[in-house]
């Protein structure tokens, strides 16, 4: 039989170890009947033949009684497939026309298998008379046997030989129909476009198939949140990059046309540097961004064990001297460890995003409070400053794209909220603004689940 793996067609693969164990069941019914039909028959003509034996013994005295053998007359066709003969005292004294003066068997009693002068098998039973000097045996050829048992099993074997090939068929009509949501899945997934990412909609879906189906649309899905945040990305960098480079643009033209003035030359050199500073940050955050919404969302997703104490404070020396330069206080409360669970890059750039808002949206002098500390089991992280602060309102549109408050005197894009909040959803981080009691300005407020603390690595 061709190895299932050889098959192409489920169809097939499912149809053809059904045909092969129907084959089987069919042909192990066929001979239990066949031997258990033999087994019958011989039992019922073996009676026979000691039926006919009884009957020559009992009439011994009549066969003694002369002193030729008698020959019985044949009297039926089939009459040369059955023989006996009766001796007494050791001499012939009846017997049937197919048989010779020496004994047919060399058993005295009992059943036995014998081949005769003319090469063909016989059942044969011997008897004794009710006197020992009687000497009866009573035979039949075994092909007269195996010509009832064909004749009986005609009738028996004839139905199921016609019923092999109906129940085939009727296989191939279960597997069809069995196949049929297969087939209508194939046929819904053939008309549908590039464009359509809806998800299946199948009735009276079999249960073997509802996981596939929902895996695919699930798969669905994910592609359509990446080509959203593709349309996005693009959407957002068109719109975002157009100032910058229009800046950078016409600081270029300013300084082309600066003639001989110094200044003016390298004021419009450095506009032009911090324009191309502006448009490296946005693109950094966009790629950052895309990169995120990207992969699946998945809250509390295992990640490595990270102090967060340890990595607040590199990013707190990284970002000391932007807050040197504008002659701000940068303060770090983080000396006790502060474990959670997470991708180091990723929360490095929460943090990062975090304190360099604070510092760049705060006025000069002010002073930015970072800490980290363990309440209640949870590690919290708060990020507060000495700024304006912002209103309700305001508080309630943080993470908007391109949403900046009005007056700002800095540039940006708002995708840092995007970022941060986007990244606190993959560790299952509650993210909390609200107005700093300690400064007066804005407080952003970290909180990681208690399931995620526990001894920290140190980083």
């Amino acid at each position: 039989m061709m190895p299932l793996r050889g098959l192409k067609s489920l169809q097939a693969r499912l149809l053809a170890p059904l045909l092969a164990l129907l084959s089987v069941v069919w042909l192990g019914a066929a001979s239990m009947i066949w031997f258990d039909t033999r087994h019958e028959l011989d039992e019922l003509l073996d009676g026979h033949l000691a039926q006919a034996a009884a009957l020559l013994v009992m009439q011994q005295g009549s066969a003694h009684e002369t002193d030729r053998a008698q020959e019985a007359p044949m009297l039926h066709k089939y009459e040369p497939k059955v023989a006996f003969q009766v001796f007494h005292e050791g001499r012939l004294v009846m017997h049937s026309s197919n048989t010779g003066s020496t004994p047919i068997s060399s058993q005295a009693e009992g059943f036995s298998s014998v081949q005769l002068g003319d090469d063909a098998h016989w059942r044969v039973f011997a008897a004794r008379g009710s006197e020992s000097d009687v000497q009866v045996y009573v035979g039949e050829q075994t092909e007269s046997r195996d010509s009832i048992l064909w004749a009986v099993l005609q009738g028996v074997l004839l139905p199921l030989i016609l019923a092999l090939p109906l129940l085939a068929l009727l296989g191939w009509w279960a597997v069809r129909q069995g196949l049929a949501p297969v087939r209508q899945l194939v046929q819904l997934l053939g008309r549908r476009t590039p464009q359509a990412l809806e998800p299946l909609e199948l009735t009276h879906l079999p249960s073997e198939m509802q996981p596939m189906v929902q895996a695919l649309n699930a798969l669905f899905q994910r592609i359509e949140q990446m080509m959203i945040s593709e349309r996005r990305f693009t959407a957002d960098a068109a719109h975002e990059l157009r100032t910058p480079i229009a800046g950078i643009r016409a600081q270029a033209q300013v300084a082309l046309g600066a003639g001989d003035d110094d200044a003016q030359r390298e004021h419009a050199l450095q506009s032009t540097l911090a324009g191309c500073d502006r448009a490296t940050r946005l693109v950094e955050q966009l790629l950052t961004l895309a990169r995120l919404e990207a992969a699946p969302a998945t809250p509390g997703a295992a990640g490595e064990r990270l102090d967060l104490s340890a990595l607040a404070r590199r990013v707190a020396a990284n970002l000391a001297p932007t807050a040197l330069a504008r002659h701000q206080l940068l303060e770090l409360d983080a000396d006790a460890p502060g474990p959670v669970s997470g991708d180091e890059t990723l929360i490095g750039v929460l943090l990062r995003n975090l304190i360099d808002n604070a510092l760049r949206y705060s006025p000069d002098h002010a002073q930015v409070w970072v800490s980290v500390a363990v309440e209640s089991g949870q590690t919290v992280l708060r990020v507060q400053d000495s700024g304006a602060g912002m209103t309700e309102p305001e508080m309630a549109r943080l993470g908007e794209r391109f949403f900046r408050v009005l007056g700002s005197e800095q540039p940006g894009s708002g995708l840092g909220w995007s970022i941060v909040k986007r990244i606190a959803a993959v560790f299952d981080a509650q993210v909390e603004v609200s107005r700093s009691e300690k400064l007066g300005g804005l407080a952003v407020t970290v909180r990681w689940p208690a399931h995620q603390t526990g001894s920290a690595t140190t980083v």
